[in-house]
């Protein structure tokens, strides 16, 4: 059974933004996180001989970490818009997506709905994560809140790995082609 469903432009502009939103905010955090954190940054000058005091390594660390923070800032706010936007299409438009709560429906059925209220659910806790850090919110549990906007480095690789199953799924069931609608529309 090959279903009959038509991206508009306005759904794939929104689907592409984010896809390639999300990549660029990860690699930016896992980097800011791993090699080019603070430490990792100290640790590589240390151990050059240099000789230079805390303040000078903080120094040459804000200045490499700063053009790659730039882009995780912008396309932050690129991914929060586009986020914002397909809500509120969706909710215009009306298109949701397969309660996976609902009984009898096939397991097929149940992985998509649980697939996006993943998606949403996370994508919306790194937003407000983020926000708050960035506008300095609740500063007395600024150390919570990053763990929890730093999570987005984990459960982003697993949305990929979902997703990706789930488009191979669909190709080989009976949703032969969404992947090229996802693309042309058509």
């Amino acid at each position: 059974m090959k279903t009959n469903r038509k991206f508009t432009a306005l759904h794939r502009v929104l689907h592409w933004i984010m896809a390639i939103a999300m990549p660029i905010l990860f690699i930016t955090g896992f980097l800011r996180m791993y090699w080019m954190g603070k430490q990792a940054v100290a640790d590589a000058i240390a151990s050059q001989g240099i000789g230079v005091t805390k303040e000078q390594a903080k120094a040459v660390y804000k200045v490499l970490r700063e053009p790659m923070w730039e882009w995780h800032f912008i396309f932050a706010h690129v991914m929060i818009f586009a986020f914002l936007a397909r809500i509120i299409y969706m909710l215009v438009k009306g298109i949701g997506f397969p309660n996976p709560f609902k009984n009898n429906q096939s397991l097929k059925t149940r992985l998509q709905g649980f697939t996006y209220v993943y998606f949403y659910f996370f994508v919306f806790i790194s937003a407000i994560t983020g926000i708050f850090l960035e506008k300095g919110f609740f500063p007395d549990w600024k150390e919570n809140i990053e763990t929890v906007h730093k999570l987005g480095v984990y459960w982003f690789p697993i949305f990929i790995l979902l997703h990706f199953a789930g488009i191979l799924i669909a190709e080989l069931s009976n949703n032969k082609g969404i992947t090229s609608k996802m693309i042309s529309g058509d």
